[in-house]
C-alpha cells in the first residue's frame, strides 16, 4: 500500500509486507520438511506438534529461548483422586475442546474459566512476586483434571505453558503468566514427596517451587501455592541460567545464575531467612561457602566460574554433578564432597548443554564449536568428538530406551544412542560403541615408541591420551588430531527455526525450537500399535516402565 501524499510506502505497510513475506517463507520452508526420518531400526514418524496458542505474540518473544521439560504425574492415592467417570482419552478430549475455544483466534494466552466466566485482574506488588493475570472470583478448581498423566512444560516469552502429551491437540491446556519477568528455566522432580515437584527460574533471579498437580487443578493464570526463593533478587539478582533437582536429594535443588554462582536450596525451608554469604575473594577459583545459620535458605553458594553457568546435570545416583559455562569448560564435581574432580575445555567458545549417561560413565556436551563432545569418567578426558552440526549445538541427551537392532545380548560390548540438536535446525542421532573407538597413536617422550603399548606409535603425537590428570585439574582443549571422530547415524532437518532441546520418551523423540514449537516423533512400530486409540500416546504400563528405566539409569545396551 502506497502513501499517496508523497508516493512513498508507509513504514507500517513496509513492516506488514516484511512480516507477511517472512511468514510465507517460513510456511514454504515448513512444507519442504520431511515428516519422517529413517534409522537402522526403522522409521520415526512425526505424529503431531505442540505449541503456544496461535496468534500469541509476546512483547518479549524472541528475547528468551524456549526450554522443554517432560513431567509424569503418577496416579494419586484413591482417596485424593477427584471423582470422574471419564477415561484419560475423554478427559483429554474435554481439555482439547476447551483449549480450542478459549485459546484460538483471540491472540491471548489460554486459561480455563469457571461457571459464570467472572474474572478480576491483579497487578504485581513486587518486581515479579505476583503474576498480573486474570483469576476467578469463584472456585478455580478444574473438574477436567484427573490427577495423572504426562505433560510438557515449556516457556515462551513471559509465560509458562503446559501441554498434555496424551492429547493430539496442538494448543496447551494451561498457561501461567509472569507480569514483570520472564521464566527462563524449569525442572521437574518425579520423586517429590510433598507435592512441590516443579521449579521455575526467572530472568530476575527469583525462583519458585510449586506442585504441578495443583497448577493443573486450578483454572487461573497465576501460580498457586508457590514457595518463593531469592525474592526480588535478595541473594543474587542475576538471571537464572539453569536449575536441577539433586538426584536422591530428598527435596534439595540447585539454581545456577549468569554470574557464575550456583546456590543450593532445600524446599522444606523458608526462603526468607538470612542468606548472606562472604564475598568471593578470587573470581577465578572454585569455592564453596555455607550459610551462617541452619535456618538460612539457600544453604550454600558454589562459585564455579566467571561467566554464566549454562547447564547443570546430575548423575542418576546424585553423587556427581556436571556444569558447562560461558568460559567453555566442562566441570565435574563430587557433589556430596563438594570437590572439583576434573574437567576440560571446549575446542572453541562457550559450552551450552550437557547430559549424563544413565550409568554415569559418560557425559555429553555441546556448544559454540559445533561439536558434540563425549567425556569419559573412567579416563577423565574427551574420548570422542561428534562432527555433523553446522552451527552451535544447543541440546544433547542420551536415549535410555533404545536398543540396537539384531542385538544378541551377549554383554560383550555396550552401545549408547544419544541425540543432539543445534541452531542449524538439525536433529542428529549418534551410536557410540566404545570397542570401535580408535585411540590416536602417539610418540613416547624422547622420540622412541613405547614397546607393547597400543597407544604409542611413531606416526603421531597425542599427549591428550597420557595418564589421567590429577584430581581438580581442568584440561586445555585437545587438538583435532588427538580425538577420535564420530559421524551421526541419522541427520534430519526437523524444524525451520533453530532448535533448543531434545528429549527421549518410551515411545518418541521430542524436539523443540527456540520459538516454543515442539514436535513428537514416534518410534518405529509405536504408530501402528496405537492406531486404534489415537488419543493415547503413553499407556499406563509404558509410563511406569519409562519412569522405572530412567530411575535405574538404563542408557546403554549390551550386545
Amino acid at each position: 500500500m502506497m502513501n499517496t501524499s508523497n508516493g512513498m510506502m508507509s513504514p507500517s505497510s513496509s513492516s506488514t509486507t516484511t512480516i507477511t513475506s517472512g511468514a510465507a517463507n517460513n510456511a514454504q520452508s515448513a512444507t519442504s520438511l520431511k515428516t519422517y526420518f529413517k534409522t537402522p531400526e526403522g522409521r520415526y514418524k512425526l505424529q503431531y506438534e505442540k505449541s503456544h496458542p496461535s496468534g500469541l505474540l509476546h512483547y518479549s518473544h524472541g528475547k528468551t529461548v524456549s526450554q522443554v521439560t517432560v513431567a509424569h504425574l503418577k496416579d494419586k492415592p484413591t482417596q485424593s483422586i477427584q471423582a470422574s467417570t471419564s477415561g484419560v482419552g475423554v478427559a483429554s478430549g474435554v481439555r482439547s475442546a476447551a483449549a480450542r475455544i478459549l485459546g484460538a483466534g483471540n491472540g491471548r494466552a489460554l486459561s480455563f474459566v469457571g461457571g459464570n466466566g467472572g474474572s478480576k485482574y491483579a497487578s504485581a506488588t513486587s518486581r515479579n512476586g505476583s503474576m498480573g493475570a486474570s483469576t476467578l472470583i469463584n472456585s478455580n478448581n478444574n473438574p477436567n483434571f484427573d490427577g495423572k498423566g504426562t505433560y510438557l512444560i515449556f516457556n515462551v516469552g513471559d509465560t509458562i505453558f503446559i501441554s498434555d502429551l496424551n492429547s493430539q491437540d496442538k494448543d496447551p491446556i494451561k498457561s501461567i503468566h509472569f507480569s514483570n519477568s520472564n521464566p527462563l528455566c524449569h525442572a521437574f522432580d518425579p520423586d517429590a514427596k510433598d507435592g512441590h515437584d516443579l521449579l521455575i527460574g526467572l530472568n530476575s533471579g527469583d525462583v519458585y517451587s510449586v506442585s504441578l498437580r495443583q497448577q493443573l487443578q486450578d483454572t487461573g493464570k497465576k501460580l498457586v501455592g508457590a514457595h518463593h526463593y531469592n525474592k526480588d533478587g535478595i541473594v543474587n539478582n542475576s538471571r537464572c541460567a539453569s536449575m536441577a533437582w539433586v538426584s536422591k536429594g530428598d527435596g534439595t535443588f540447585v539454581v545456577a545464575h549468569s554470574d557464575g554462582n550456583m546456590y543450593v536450596y532445600e524446599k522444606s525451608k523458608d526462603g526468607a531467612g538470612d542468606s548472606s554469604f562472604p564475598a568471593t575473594k578470587d573470581q577465578t577459583q572454585f569455592f564453596v561457602a555455607h550459610a551462617r545459620t541452619s535456618k538460612s535458605n539457600p544453604t550454600a553458594r558454589w562459585h564455579i566460574c566467571q561467566g554464566s553457568i549454562n547447564s547443570i546435570a546430575f548423575s542418576n545416583d546424585g553423587v556427581y554433578m556436571a556444569t558447562v559455562g560461558r568460559d567453555g569448560y566442562l566441570r565435574i564435581f563430587d557433589y556430596l564432597k563438594e570437590q572439583l574432580i576434573c574437567g576440560g575445555k571446549s575446542y572453541y567458545g562457550a559450552l551450552l548443554c550437557c547430559a549424563w549417561s544413565g550409568d554415569a560413565k559418560f557425559i555429553l556436551t555441546g556448544g559454540e564449536d559445533d561439536l558434540v563432545q563425549v567425556w569419559s569418567m573412567e579416563d577423565r578426558k574427551v574420548v570422542a568428538w561428534g562432527e555433523g552440526h553446522n552451527s552451535w549445538v544447543s541440546g544433547v541427551a542420551f536415549d535410555p530406551y533404545w536398543s540396537p537392532p539384531n542385538s544378541d545380548d551377549t554383554g560383550e560390548n555396550t552401545v549408547y544412542r544419544f541425540g543432539s540438536v543445534g541452531q542449524d535446525t538439525q536433529l542428529l542421532l549418534w551410536d557410540l560403541e566404545m570397542n570401535e573407538i580408535v585411540v590416536p597413536l602417539r610418540r613416547a617422550p624422547g622420540g622412541s615408541p613405547r614397546i607393547g603399548s597400543p597407544t604409542y606409535s611413531t606416526a603421531s603425537q597425542s599427549p591428550h591420551w597420557d595418564s589421567a590428570c590429577a584430581a581438580g585439574t581442568l584440561q586445555p582443549s585437545p587438538s583435532m588430531r588427538d580425538v577420535p571422530k564420530l559421524s551421526p547415524a541419522v541427520a534430519h532437518r526437523a524444524h525451520t527455526e533453530p532448535l533448543s532441546g531434545v528429549l527421549f520418551t518410551q515411545d518418541s523423540v521430542l524436539t523443540a525450537c527456540r520459538e516454543g514449537h515442539i514436535k513428537v516423533w514416534m518410534r518405529p512400530g509405536c504408530v501402528d500399535s496405537q492406531s486404534g486409540n489415537s488419543e493415547t500416546i503413553l499407556n499406563a504400563g509404558l509410563r511406569e516402565k519409562q519412569v522405572t528405566m530412567a530411575k535405574n539409569g538404563i542408557s546403554g545396551y549390551k550386545q
